[in-house]
């Protein structure tokens, strides 16, 4: 189907796991419609979190031993 994508294409595109892809939807990031056992994504859809800041947990700004 053109213009829409598996979930493991979009973690590939997202540079994310399959299983992040998934959490995404789950959690109402991506927006998503089940064709038979499978979530497929539109492309446009996806642009709604490809420039989101940051990968992976925040960093802390904060040094080591400050008070």
């Amino acid at each position: 189907m053109e213009g829409w994508l598996t979930t493991k294409q979009a973690a590939e595109r997202l540079g994310v796991t399959h299983g992040r892809v998934r959490q995404m939807i789950a959690d109402g990031e991506i927006p998503s419609e089940k064709m038979g056992q499978s979530r497929l994504i539109r492309e446009q859809d996806l642009r709604l979190v490809e420039n989101r800041p940051g990968r992976g947990r925040p960093r802390n700004k904060t040094k080591k031993g400050a008070a």
